[in-house]
């Protein structure tokens, strides 16, 4: 057997790895964005506190290995995973949601990660592959912004998608970015679930009313021109208990929404 043989040879016994390894969960869902900034983490996260809510066992994988920033935005960017035998167990946060990340196995929270493509599919392949999903009923996968190396890696290997739920601004270039992943999920055929629209509007501590900074409906141009079902738009969240408010309201509609699209309990 050559090398290239023993390589594909690899590969196959990797998926085989990786669907058993994830067999128990209920629904797989990943969440994509055509460029950084436009706050996926955040929707992900969000969300993920919902189902948890919901009464589901729930787990974020962090596929962005050069920002890994979920660790940190649930508050367990300084623990350490734990093996059982050669399994990873995810990391618990305040809440409940566990959580898999590149993070915690860099030497610090400041450690760059200067890898080409295929050690990065690589690293994505073997925490597929490794961490213990028998706890997990739903999982959510923040992807890395963009159609690179990270989010085809998390497309091709994780069986049976539920779907992915993209998240946009109503700014031109995070709309013309996000056809392009829309396009890719398409080639790929992965379903979509839908469209969030983040960072739609800022409540007016004064008033009450919407200001949209970013433009306006541009989620919903998007869902009616791909014909993509709208899941609801985020608002910019400030101190003011109005935006606070209308932010968890938001939040539940999408939940709501998400979880009639996938059939969820």
């Amino acid at each position: 057997m050559d090398s290239e043989d023993a390589q594909k040879l690899a590969i196959m016994e990797q998926d085989i790895r990786i669907s058993k390894a994830m067999s128990t969960i209920k629904h797989k869902i990943v969440v994509m964005s055509g460029k950084g900034g436009v706050g996926k983490s955040t929707i992900t996260v969000k969300l993920a506190e919902e189902f948890k809510r919901n009464g589901q066992r729930v787990c974020v994988l962090d596929a962005d290995i050069h920002g890994p920033d979920v660790p940190r935005m649930m508050g367990v960017e300084e623990l350490e995973v734990t093996l059982q035998g050669n399994r990873i167990n995810p990391v618990t946060a305040p809440g409940g949601v566990s959580v898999v990340s590149i993070e915690f196995f860099l030497p610090a929270t400041d450690t760059p990660v200067i890898w080409r493509g295929p050690k990065k599919t690589g690293a994505i392949r073997q925490l597929l592959a490794d961490t213990d999903w028998s706890n997990v009923d739903v999982l959510l996968v923040d992807n890395p912004p963009g159609t690179g190396d990270e989010p085809l890696t998390v497309l091709q290997s994780i069986p049976r998608i539920d779907g992915v739920i993209i998240v946009t601004t109503s700014q031109e270039l995070s709309l013309h970015d996000v056809e392009k992943c829309i396009n890719m999920a398409g080639k790929l055929n992965i379903p979509i679930i839908g469209i969030v629209e983040n960072m739609s509007y800022l409540i007016c501590p004064e008033c009450g009313k919407k200001l949209h900074i970013f433009g306006k409906e541009g989620g919903r141009w998007l869902s009616e021109k791909f014909n993509i079902p709208f899941l609801g738009e985020m608002p910019f969240v400030n101190s003011s208990e109005n935006s606070i408010s209308n932010t968890e309201n938001e939040i539940k509609r999408i939940f709501e929404n998400i979880k009639d699209l996938i059939g969820a309990d």
